[in-house]
């Protein structure tokens, strides 16, 4: 993984989720390379190896925050705040010593049990949450689409950590990849120590985008029944197959009395 620095461009950026209105990413691309990630058919880095680090993070970030009013900052939209390299670099932490000064919370999402050790600023900081993500229930598969992040057992190890601590939790099963993901299973896993659940299935925007390339090669040597069905489903998000899930995990939330938010 080669890393550069970047000084000049703005790291607070708008949030595109509808109760944030900021968002940090403390780097530029991440050495998660998950297949199916959005952020692969975006023009950030120019080799999909390399990662970028703001030459002052926190000295750019004072005068971002300056006029700010103190408020939930979401870190986790575009790359993942605990990748590989932040275990030296600390740009992560460095972010949330300055926000936890200035009086700031965090909203918090990663695929990394690297967020235990930032515990306490996360703890420190009133109205924050942390979250991780999954998608595969077997390491096998999961090997197949992601296989440069942390094992799912390593993730809910970390959730569980995480609640243990006081902090509130949350977690993500995305993508829902058309019969490969189980969901009961991976809400089995999480309900313990996560407050709430979000389900999101596979929803891809042009046959021409890198992470769809992705995933029907994957597809195409692994699971080539199901390519033809991805093809029809991934794109449409109203399809049936959706609609029939959605259905399906209502009434699993009415039956264990689960707080999930489904989106698929």
């Amino acid at each position: 993984m080669k890393v550069r620095q970047l000084s000049g461009k703005k790291i607070l950026k708008p949030c595109s989720l509808e109760w944030y209105e900021y968002q940090i990413d403390p780097y530029i691309g991440c050495e998660h390379h998950c297949h199916y990630c959005y952020t692969l058919n975006q023009n950030d880095t120019e080799k999909t190896e390399e990662i970028i680090t703001f030459k002052d993070i926190t000295g750019q970030l004072i005068e971002e925050l300056a006029k700010l009013k103190p408020q939930t900052i979401y870190m986790g939209m575009n790359t993942d705040p605990y990748q590989p390299c932040d275990e030296i670099l600390q740009q992560t932490r460095k972010v949330l010593e300055l926000l936890a000064y200035r009086k700031f919370s965090v909203c918090m999402l990663t695929k990394s049990d690297l967020i235990t050790r930032d515990i306490d600023l996360i703890k420190s900081m009133p109205g924050s949450s942390a979250g991780v993500s999954v998608a595969f229930q077997t390491e096998r598969v999961r090997g197949l689409f992601e296989a440069y992040a942390p094992s799912n057992r390593r993730r809910i190890q970390a959730l569980k950590k995480l609640k243990e601590s006081g902090i509130e939790t949350y977690a993500l099963i995305t993508p829902v990849m058309p019969f490969i993901t189980d969901v009961d299973a991976l809400i089995e896993k999480m309900s313990p120590y996560a407050e709430t659940i979000w389900i999101y299935g596979l929803h891809m925007e042009s046959k021409k985008d890198k992470n769809w390339k992705n995933v029907k090669s994957i597809l195409k040597q692994n699971f080539p029944d199901l390519l033809e069905k991805y093809i029809d489903i991934a794109f449409k998000e109203n399809h049936p197959y959706w609609l029939e899930l959605q259905q399906q995990f209502k009434d699993l939330q009415r039956e264990k009395k689960l707080n999930l938010e489904i989106r698929v």
